[in-house]
Order: C-alpha cells, then structure tokens, then sequence
C-alpha cells in the first residue's frame, strides 16, 4: 500500500494546482492525474450527471490500486464524495473542508468570500463548511462561470481575462472581506487576475494548498507514505484534448510529461 500512488481526479485542469502542490509537498509520491477535459466544466451540470461522471472516474483510476483518491473538484467534492466514500475502503478527500478551515484561521473580522462553479455555489457546501466550524461567520459567495473556460483554453494573464475577473468580482469589492476561498480548483491559475481585482486587503485562500498538506498529514497518520528513495513517474490522463492538456500541464508543472487519452464511450460523453 505504500508504495501505491495518490490518484487525483478534476473535471479538467484545475486539480493540477493540487498535484502540484503534493508533488511539492510529497516529492516521493507518485501521481495518478485525471482530467476530464472533455466533459469540463462540471459547474452547471446537474448534480446527478457530475456524480456519475465522478464514479465513473473513479472506477478507471481503481484499475491501477491507487492508496487515496483526491477529488480535486469542488463541484464533484460538493455531491459526489459521501457516496465515493461510502463504496471504498481507501481514504478519499476532497478540497472543500481544508479550504474552509485555511480561511477561518486567515480571517480577522469573520467576513470570508467563496467564489466558485455554478454547481459549488448553489451546493452551499462551502457555508455548510465554514458555519460547522464558526457558526457567527458571514459568508459573502459569488458563482464565477466564466473562469473555467479561461483557464481550459490556457489564457491565464491575457488583457481579456482580466477584463473578465474584474468585472465578475466588482460587486464582492464592495463588501468588507479579508479573505477570499478561490473554491475552484481552475482559479489559483487566475490568482494574480483575482488579486489585482480584490486588491492588497483581501487575502487568497486557495484550498488546492491546503488539501495537499491534509493528504501529507493522513497518509502520515496512516503510516501510508511511501518508503521508496525512487522520484516518482507520474500518470497523466485526460478525456479531451492531450495536446492542450499537456500544453497547459508542462507549463503549470514546469516539467515534461505524457499523456494517455481516455475516450469516453457513448452515452457518457455528451
């Protein structure tokens, strides 16, 4: 079981943010990543449809014996991970929680921000989060659906991006935050758009972050880490484009990597 990889699953790129940062954390570590790129975003979809998919990606990822499996999608962590858990004996997290728990310990006058999908945000899965932890929090949430597709087409500092960001994020600069959740795991790839939008006040908590470092504590914990002195060969995997997706991949990762393409057989693929 140690020396079995952490299998991450995203509706496309985002859940890199949360390799990324493991791979950092965990350098030992090997990565099984799945993105579903063809099938991105999740956000609007209906709840049904996104748990589907998910258990659907998680039966591929099974296949090579994974120790964890991350679901690095807030939309997917919002309605699939209860039912995820229940059916597997390995640890599963998602990027909910640690996020939540980031920004209660960040903010200094209890007004915390969440942006996120459309699916995320109608969930109220964050609030739920934060309120089991502080009760007397004010959650300030905004749905951003325009910020996936920017960031699948790889535009990540283009003058039309920024554009995009501040005008989506105008209203929640009105509102006294010190802290903003970017509850998505595609927006750490937009933080220096989001930053200049909110402006200095306003801390980013990326819950990408904080999920690597609770992966390293259980995995810890469970006496799970690998024992290999070995650096790793990670696994990449995504149901669309790979050319794009490793385009985007190496340039997030800053390494080289392959990718096997996953074609989904119809009715899954829509």
């Amino acid at each position: 079981m140690q020396q079995q990889a952490i299998a991450i699953l995203d509706s496309g790129v985002g859940g890199l943010t949360v390799a990324k940062e493991i791979m950092r954390q965990l350098p030992r570590e090997k990565i099984l990543y799945f993105g579903d790129t063809a099938r991105t975003p999740y956000g609007p979809r209906p709840a049904e449809e996104v748990i589907s998919y998910t258990h659907q990606i998680v039966d591929y990822l099974l296949q090579y014996q994974p120790k964890m499996i991350v679901i690095a999608c807030n939309t997917a962590t919002a309605v699939a991970i209860e039912e995820v858990r229940a059916r597997l004996t390995i640890p599963v997290l998602g990027v909910i929680s640690p996020g939540a728990r980031a920004a209660i310990k960040s903010t200094k006058n209890q007004i915390v921000g969440v942006i996120g999908t459309d699916g995320t945000i109608k969930s109220g899965a964050y609030e739920d989060a934060l309120r089991l932890i502080s009760p007397s929090i004010q959650v300030v949430s905004k749905a951003c659906p325009l910020f996936v597709p920017l960031v699948e087409r790889g535009m990540f500092r283009s003058d039309q991006t920024e554009q995009v960001v501040s005008a989506t994020l105008s209203e929640l600069k009105e509102t006294p935050m010190d802290c903003l959740i970017l509850g998505c795991t595609h927006y750490p790839f937009l933080s220096d758009a989001i930053g200049k939008a909110m402006g200095p006040g306003v801390k980013l908590i990326s819950s990408a972050d904080e999920t690597a470092r609770e992966v390293s504590t259980i995995l810890y914990h469970k006496g799970m880490l690998t024992t290999s002195m070995k650096m790793p060969i990670h696994q990449f995997f995504c149901s669309g484009d790979p050319n794009m997706f490793r385009s985007i991949a190496q340039g997030w990762l800053n390494e080289e990597i392959g990718v096997t393409p996953v074609v989904w057989q119809v009715p899954n693929i829509i």
